[in-house]
């Protein structure tokens, strides 16, 4: 097999068991191939090769991994080397407990719902290549006002937010700034579009579940610099007027995972006894 192994380049730790997992599967006969997660480029030149892309990190990690590896469609499998590993599958200790397994074809795969953005500037395309398998979310910029979100459904205006800003979430997504802002969690595997705000003013304050086929158009209204940001990991400036424009994304991210397909809950409760 080819596999690719991504370290965490600021995890020393991640560095030093990639190398370990690279000469492990030398042993073995398969093809392992080391790369920095941060470095998209370099990533993207070896993914067509691979057969397995395994990352070695926290969340983040498996974040920047997903939204690469979906367009081609290639698994991953998450070490966690991160504090909380939602999407992680296996701990550092246990990889060579595990990985033998997944080398021989015993696991399966989660396939997770992704999301696609675009953002206008009047008849502009700014920018069309925005992947999240998290979120997408428009929000106030430094100062701390309020912007206003005409948020529209099917070309339908569903409501005005007066907030600091309105989350787009996948269901993965639900288990992040979503599940902070107070949305309700989905599981994984489900398809559809969580619409929220977050702290929002004298204006809708529930959550909407809408169908994965749904096309949602933030219409931003502010008097100061607003903000997109995809995952938590790219920032775009916005301006009065700008329009982001949010649906589902063709491609799913796949995990690997050797857990019961029922895993979802009794990871979430674990992860979540350590914020009571």
């Amino acid at each position: 097999m080819h596999i690719g192994i991504l370290h965490h380049p600021k995890i020393p730790e991640s560095q030093t068991l990639a190398a370990a997992m690279q000469a492990w599967l030398h042993d073995r006969g398969d093809v392992a191939w080391l790369g920095s997660s941060w470095h998209t480029a370099d990533i993207e030149e070896h993914l067509h090769a691979l057969d397995l892309l395994i990352t070695l990190g926290g969340d983040g990690t498996m974040l920047r991994a997903g939204r690469i590896a979906a367009r081609h469609d290639l698994p991953i499998l998450g070490i966690n080397m991160g504090r909380l590993g939602f999407l992680a599958e296996v701990q550092p200790a246990e990889w060579q407990q595990e990985l033998p397994k997944v080398l021989a074809g015993q696991f399966w795969l989660e396939k997770r719902m992704m999301l696609q953005a675009q953002v206008w500037r009047g008849e502009q395309l700014l920018d069309d290549a925005l992947a999240a398998l998290n979120d997408v979310v428009v929000s106030r910029g430094s100062l701390a006002r309020v912007v206003r979100i005409v948020a529209e459904v099917n070309g339908s205006v569903l409501t005005t937010y007066v907030a600091d800003g309105v989350i787009v979430s996948t269901p993965t997504g639900s288990t992040a700034y979503a599940l902070a802002a107070g949305g309700p969690i989905l599981p994984p595997e489900l398809r559809n579009i969580l619409l929220l705000p977050i702290a929002p003013h004298l204006s809708l304050a529930r959550s909407v579940v809408l169908d994965r086929g749904a096309v949602v158009s933030l219409h931003v209204r502010t008097d100061h610099t607003a903000i997109l940001t995809v995952d938590g990991q790219f920032l775009i400036d916005l301006e009065d007027g700008d329009k982001v424009t949010v649906t589902s994304s063709p491609h799913t991210a796949s995990f690997v995972r050797l857990q019961p397909r029922s895993y979802f809950y009794k990871t979430l409760l674990e992860r979540l006894k350590w914020t009571i």
